[in-house]
């Protein structure tokens, strides 16, 4: 028996993401909306209460809109904005979160996607909090690189637009320091204080890292980065999407660079820790239209549901 999904949103970035995922699944029957209704309510109402799975793909007030359009109990709503990450009603769609997470997924009827940039921050410091290796009210920095999807299709039609080389060079945003990601960075990342983060944005369609750097000090004392990598290693052991780089691997740097577009076409995240004995630096990496965006809410949707957790997805 297929599950039956629906997608509202479906002409969105992420949208068109999801729909590539499901139509290649045997075990799911994509339930479908006519484009001259795409904005009627009782369409779409009609369509979210008919499915077992229905991705909400919409800005933060659209998506509280659908969601109130909601009457069938047994529907599960994944919503890939910002306005449930911090709900309390909501599970947030990291499976990797906690060692209970993935239950708490599997028997909620709402999940909040996470944010392509919180991601990878929080994996990155989630671990080294509940280690005791990081103290939760450490002032914490961040900047994120990332391709110019993450900015839907209006950003992806400007850049594929520049014939004349404009945005050839990489672009800070969000320089009022509240980019959206930051509410679920701060809760989701075990910390009491909101990290200064600065987003860029690259010349590049997709792929994402986040770095974080740290002195030694700002660390709990005796603290290294062999015991950071260390503790990675044994929070994320036997996670399919999750790679834990070896300290100083040649293959870990593309002739002393850093390959930012290193897990793109897969829902994997890479974790790095480099340092010496004066500073770290903190970096994961990922596809910020894999598991950044949809390739995390399938991977939600197959727990929920009960199939096999890597089911249409790319190591």
């Amino acid at each position: 028996m297929a599950f039956k999904v629906y997608v509202d949103g479906q002409e969105g970035t992420t949208g068109l993401r999801l729909l590539d995922y499901l139509e290649a699944r045997k075990d799911i029957e994509l339930l479908r909306i006519d484009s001259d209704k795409r904005k009627d309510a009782t369409e779409r109402a009609r369509l979210l209460n008919a499915a077992d799975v229905a991705f909400l793909c919409l800005p933060d007030a659209a998506s509280r809109e659908a969601a109130a359009l909601l009457e069938n109990p047994d529907t599960c709503l994944i919503d890939a904005s910002t306005a449930f990450r911090t709900d309390a009603e909501w599970t947030y769609g990291l499976p990797e979160l906690t060692p209970g997470q993935r239950d708490a997924i599997r028997a909620s009827k709402r999940i909040a996607n996470p944010g392509c940039h919180a991601s990878a921050f929080i994996m990155l410091t989630r671990p080294l909090v509940e280690a005791g290796l990081l103290p939760a009210d450490t002032p914490l920095a961040a900047h994120s690189i990332t391709g110019y999807s993450g900015g839907g299709k209006k950003l992806i039609a400007e850049y594929e637009a520049d014939h004349d080389g404009r945005l050839a060079a990489p672009r800070h945003y969000a320089m009022g320091l509240t980019h959206k990601h930051l509410p679920e960075m701060r809760v989701h990342g075990g910390l009491e204080r909101t990290p200064v983060f600065q987003p860029i944005v690259g010349p590049f369609l997709k792929g994402l890292s986040v770095t974080i750097p740290l002195h030694v000090d700002q660390l709990s004392p005796g603290a290294t980065a062999k015991a950071l990598r260390q503790a990675y290693a044994d929070h994320y052991a036997g996670e399919t999407f999750v790679r834990v780089m070896p300290l100083e691997d040649p293959a870990n740097l593309d002739s002393g660079f850093f390959e930012v577009q290193g897990c793109n076409d897969t829902n994997r995240v890479d974790l790095f820790v480099f340092g010496n004995h004066e500073h770290v630096s903190l970096v994961a990496r990922l596809d910020n239209l894999g598991k950044g965006a949809a390739g995390a809410a399938v991977q939600s949707m197959n727990l929920h549901l009960g199939v096999d957790e890597a089911s249409g997805l790319s190591t």
